[in-house]
């Protein structure tokens, strides 16, 4: 007696016919994905945390982001963990899971800040968009990477520089847009964006950070 597995796994382009074609195109993103992508995957942000850059301070999931630390600009650091989905899952009664060829390789990231009140023009209201490399692949589970937040150059620019020497009589509130972004294996893109609160002034520094 033959007995049909209920998990499959699914390479979509070895689907042929209209019924595949519909379900792909009924079926949406997931979380912080992008919706408007030709790959099957979506990827989705977990969790986006952040750390003070030239101390020992713990992980969080927002920044205070010191301009002057211990007499220099430090550059403060993120991390970003991200789970892989598929536009079209299945059901319960015949779950597909992702295979190889949905696997997304992670291949750089952008950050934009900006704030509530409005006041978002880059070099004057808020430090300006940055861009780096980022390199790692999001499997089935959870896959994190790391990344610079904040330049440290970006604190010897205005509108950051303007507060050092203030100490917490001066701060700028900001919402840091993070988004990554990579290719499935048939080289779709694929991308996902999360949010993390990042609010700068010369904080107090470090007693110790040995």
């Amino acid at each position: 007696m033959h007995t049909e597995s209920t998990v499959r796994h699914k390479a979509v382009w070895g689907w042929a016919g209209g019924a595949a074609i519909l379900a792909l195109a009924l079926a949406g993103g997931a979380g912080c994905g992008n919706t408007d992508s030709n790959s099957p995957s979506f990827i989705m942000v977990d969790t986006l945390t952040a750390q003070r850059g030239c101390t020992n301070d713990p992980i969080a999931n927002s920044l205070q982001s010191d301009v002057y630390t211990l007499g220099s600009p430090c550059e403060d650091t993120g991390a970003i963990t991200l789970r892989l989905g598929l536009r079209d899952p299945g059901s319960i009664g015949g779950a597909i899971l992702p295979g190889p060829i949905n696997y997304v390789s992670v291949t750089h990231y952008r950050v934009i800040y900006s704030r509530s009140d409005g006041h978002n023009t880059p070099g004057v209201d808020v430090p300006y968009p940055i861009e780096g490399g980022m390199s790692f692949t999001v499997l089935p589970g959870a896959n994190s990477g790391t990344f610079v937040l904040v330049r440290a150059q970006a604190k010897l620019e205005a509108p950051l520089r303007g507060l050092i020497g203030l100490g917490a009589q001066a701060v700028i509130s900001t919402i840091a847009e993070v988004t990554v972004y990579g290719t499935d294996q048939a080289n779709n893109t694929v991308s996902a964006t999360g949010y993390i609160t990042v609010t700068f002034a010369d904080w107090a520094d470090p007693k110790n950070i040995g």
